[in-house]
């Protein structure tokens, strides 16, 4: 384990301000026709954070954000940071009654959100769920772009609420937060079938994606095309954070899809391009590669699937990328625990995640919690000062992911070798992945439950040619529920949870498989869904 230097700011308040002192006037955020300096940017944030103060946002209160990558999306959520609150970033995927249940989780008292992001609106959907019974009262909702319903606010007449606040005063409650304190809780699906939510705090969250920049090797001059997620880890603390640290510029990417990036790519100059492998063999394969100008991309950071070896070669060759990194975390680790560095070979990139960043240890350990030999798998563990503070509201899910000794276990099974750099060889029991995006049998099971027609449900991941794994449902009809159809059924899943967690099988059975002690064999109903497939 190395040591990294002290980071020279403890929050994210302090890291704006920062930002806005050495980088001053030139470009931090661009999306459309906007384009913000650091001073203009630090300056939008100070104002959202006074609308927060003069909307009752105290500190520690929780804040949600529902929405796609956009300038207002950093503001907004900056701007809460600043005033001392506690950002709860929600998934765009998933639908009114997955955030309904995040937002009574965490007593959210605002809500910023869209209401036209790919032909959703997310204020529709919330209504239906708290019309159809979801718990706890709604919280004040700000829009940030798309037409503005009743009983909601406009993010400009939000931000207009700011002019009670003394500008002394927000300056005031900025530096009073201290290092310790919660900047996000971050919710990670679970297996006990609910969304956990992650706390993480100022300083941790600041150390790890300083480290994880000077890895990389991000610059004032780099332009970053964000193209994960903002509630994600990456896209907010890799993206944005990391961006504040560096001074490079923050270019949003609102929908993934690679003709898009290919055309952002010459005219906004980006040298950052961070993505699945997917997106890079695709530009690759690509039949007019040569007609777009690529020779501005300089920095990628790739991982979460196998990456060939000679895709490498080509990214540097083909695509101009001088460096390749990848890496391995958790949103419990703060999103990061492990990364490649950029001079490793190609072959080291390609097949491991890297060894532990500066000031974080990781091993690989048996059932009783020893060190295996070096080459032997094992569970992935993790210890230092990256490691969340718990899960919110569930200390018995915190212990058991923590144990005495300050060690998070992942769950993941890996081999680490003699320099300590770890490949990942499993996952987490049950869990699979779908798109990009991690999908836990336990939660969607949990959603389906309330269909009127299903007895019971168990769901497995069986493997997708297109989105590498998918759900595989195996249902038990209630006396009643004999007319259910599998198309029916995942018409509705869709109605009811995020898209990457719908079952794209389902499978009518009269009993499942159990244990002596009466539990669902998931393995032997995985072999049987992979020999109905074939």
């Amino acid at each position: 384990m190395t040591t990294a230097p002290p980071v020279p700011w403890s929050t994210i308040p302090a890291l704006i301000e920062d930002a806005a002192n050495r980088f001053g006037d030139a470009e931090a955020l661009v999306d459309g026709e906007l384009r913000l300096s650091f001073v203009e940017l630090r300056d939008r944030i100070a104002g959202s954070a006074a609308a927060a103060m003069a909307s009752g946002v105290a500190p520690g209160d929780r804040v949600a954000v529902w929405a796609p990558n956009a300038w207002e999306w950093v503001v907004a959520a900056l701007g809460v940071h600043t005033a001392g609150g506690v950002l709860v970033p929600v998934n765009t995927r998933w639908k009114g009654t997955e955030a309904a249940y995040l937002l009574e989780k965490t007593s959210a008292r605002i809500l910023f959100t869209v209401t036209d992001f790919l032909d959703t609106d997310y204020v529709e959907l919330l209504d239906a769920a708290y019309a159809g019974g979801a718990a706890g009262e709604r919280p004040e909702i700000v829009v940030l772009r798309g037409s503005v319903p009743e009983g909601t606010v406009a993010f400009a007449d939000y931000l207009e609420r700011g002019a009670s606040i003394g500008a002394d005063d927000q300056a005031a409650r900025a530096a009073s937060i201290g290092a310790d304190d919660l900047c996000h809780i971050m919710f990670t699906s679970g297996t006990t079938g609910l969304p956990k939510g992650a706390m993480l705090g100022h300083e941790q969250v600041c150390r790890a994606y300083r480290s994880w920049a000077s890895v990389i090797g991000l610059e004032a001059r780099d332009r970053y095309l964000i193209i994960n997620p903002f509630f994600h880890s990456f896209g907010l603390n890799a993206g944005i954070l990391a961006c504040l640290m560096t001074g490079a510029t923050i270019l949003p990417h609102a929908v993934f899809d690679v003709p898009s990036v290919m055309d952002r790519i010459p005219e906004e100059q980006i040298s950052m391009l961070p993505g699945p492998p997917a997106i890079y063999q695709t530009i690759l394969n690509h039949p007019d590669l040569d007609r777009y100008d690529m020779s501005t991309l300089r920095l990628a950071v790739t991982g979460a699937a196998a990456i060939p070896v000679e895709m490498i070669h080509q990214m540097r060759d083909r695509l101009g990328f001088e460096k390749v990194v990848t890496g391995y975390g958790l949103t419990e680790s703060s999103g990061i625990a492990t990364m490649c560095r950029h001079d490793d070979d190609p072959a080291v990139i390609a097949s491991t995640s890297g060894r532990a960043i500066d000031d974080v240890e990781v091993l690989v350990v048996d059932d009783a919690g020893a060190e295996v030999p070096r080459g032997e798998p094992g569970e992935i563990v993790v210890r230092g000062y990256n490691i969340m503070a718990g899960y919110l509201d569930d200390p018995e899910q915190t212990a058991e992911a923590i144990d005495d000794d300050g060690w998070l276990h992942t769950g993941d099974i890996g081999v680490m070798d003699a320099a300590g750099y770890i490949d990942i060889t499993d996952r987490k029991k049950d869990m699979f992945i779908n798109g990009g995006f991690n999908a836990y049998p336990a939660e969607i099971e949990n959603l389906m439950h309330p269909h009127p027609a299903i007895g019971a449900v168990a769901v497995v991941g069986v493997p997708d040619q297109r989105l590498g794994e998918v759900g595989y449902a195996f249902v038990v009809r209630t006396p009643d529920g004999g007319d259910l159809d599998a198309e029916t059924l995942i018409a509705w899943c869709r109605d009811q949870m995020a898209n990457y967690k719908v079952p794209r099988h389902v499978e009518f059975v009269t009993e499942f498989p159990l244990n002596a002690s009466g539990k669902v064999l998931k393995y032997e109903l995985r072999a049987r869904a992979l020999a109905k497939l074939g």
